[in-house]
């Protein structure tokens, strides 16, 4: 009795031990439920794309730079070879769309770092800018720009510290984690003295404009316009008028969207890659009608194009070239908490609407991890970061399906 009961112990400690065990993913394999072919990128866990408007991509779109447990890595789409080129974890990343240059902080402290060459240089050491939110590189790459808090945070706001020697590394926390409602309902009442900043790349030069006590966040500069900065006022978005653009010697200060309803809430926004565009989500009123909005810089005219529920996705982006768009779909915890919203998807404008057509399967990747999906620069795939396999890896899926 005893000899079986070890043996029964034996057998229950080996299954609990191979079930903890992670099954590494597929490499590469046509969605059953969409028919498009889907290839994972990464090597290792918890390597992570960046947020949907942060630029990983070189100029000439042969290079994607990306976020592992040991610095920065970049991912060769000729080659499929993966090569470190930044060692120690780094924030803030974003790569110069001209050069072949990627731009990323440590602490208080700014660099760069040739993606070829890896030759790194220290832009400015103590620069004060880890208390904000936002990094960005204008077009010519001369300037990078974001938010700062100007003063002393207060602890409940301080941002997390860097992870220790040897720590656990933690996946990015998505849009919808437990708490965040409250969160930015305190943080937007808190009024904490801000401004945006700019860093001259070749001389470390901080400069400071728009000083307020909003909550300033996402800032992005145009792809094409090198002094034209975006950015928007954080907080409940059926609460804050977040879309505004201002030019970096602080002039010409512009709201992009008006409220027209209680609760009509618009975000996420991002420039097109011509820089005539500015889109962002946007729901007449709140998780009940939903479209993408496409505002034209030059003139103020607004398009809209309407979509399901379903189709609703936390995250929208938009083709190099400006004829299709995407969307990484929404979990149970999402604003639209739509019915089977877990995919990516691919939508093509009909007039005011927009045609759908979904490329992956996502129901079992957890939302508290936002895909970001992104287009590459030829537009032929969508990268985006998924942990549907358990680990946090990078995948893409080709816009055109297989035959």
């Amino acid at each position: 009795m005893k000899k079986y009961l070890q043996a029964i112990l034996l057998t229950l400690i080996s299954f609990v031990l191979t079930g903890a065990q992670t099954t590494e993913p597929p490499r590469e394999w046509i969605d059953k439920d969409t028919g498009h072919r889907v290839v994972r990128l990464s090597d290792e866990d918890g390597s992570s794309s960046f947020y949907f408007h942060q630029n990983g991509y070189t100029a000439n779109g042969d290079k994607l730079v990306f976020s592992t447990r040991k610095g920065l890595s970049t991912y060769n789409f000729k080659t499929r070879k993966i090569e470190q080129i930044v060692e120690g974890r780094a924030g803030s990343v974003v790569v110069g769309k001209k050069t072949r240059k990627v731009f990323y902080t440590r602490g208080e402290s700014v660099y760069e770092t040739d993606i070829d060459t890896k030759a790194t240089r220290e832009i400015v050491k103590d620069a004060r800018i880890r208390t904000g939110s936002g990094f960005a590189v204008n077009a010519d790459e001369t300037l990078l720009g974001g938010s700062m808090v100007v003063g002393e945070v207060p602890p409940e706001f301080r941002p997390p510290q860097p992870p220790q020697p040897n720590a656990t590394p933690q996946p990015p926390r998505g849009d919808n984690y437990p708490g965040k409602g409250e969160m930015m309902e305190r943080r937007l009442a808190a009024k904490i003295p801000m401004s945006l900043y700019t860093i001259n790349i070749k001389s470390g030069e901080v400069k400071t404009f728009h000083p307020a006590t909003d909550w300033l966040n996402h800032v992005q500069f145009s792809p094409t316009d090198t002094g034209l900065m975006m950015f928007c006022h954080e907080g409940p978005w059926h609460k804050v008028d977040r879309i505004w653009t201002i030019r970096t010697d602080g002039t010409e200060l512009k709201k992009i969207h008006t409220r027209t309803m209680d609760m009509e809430i618009a975000g996420h926004e991002f420039f097109g890659a011509d820089g005539k565009y500015i889109y962002y989500d946007l729901q007449t009123p709140k998780s009940q009608v939903f479209w993408l909005a496409k505002y034209e810089i030059k003139t103020g005219k607004l398009t809209k194009y309407s979509l399901t529920k379903r189709e609703w996705s936390v995250h929208f982006n938009v083709s190099p070239d400006g004829k299709i768009y995407s969307g990484d779909g929404g979990g149970p915890n999402s604003v639209a908490k739509g019915d089977n919203g877990q995919w990516i998807y691919l939508f093509r404008p009909n007039g005011e609407k927009f045609e759908s057509e979904r490329l992956v399967n996502l129901a079992k990747h957890d939302y508290t991890l936002e895909p970001n999906a992104t287009f590459t620069p030829d537009g032929k795939w969508l990268v985006f970061r998924s942990n549907m396999f358990g680990a946090t890896q990078i995948y893409a899926v080709e816009v055109k399906k297989a035959n």
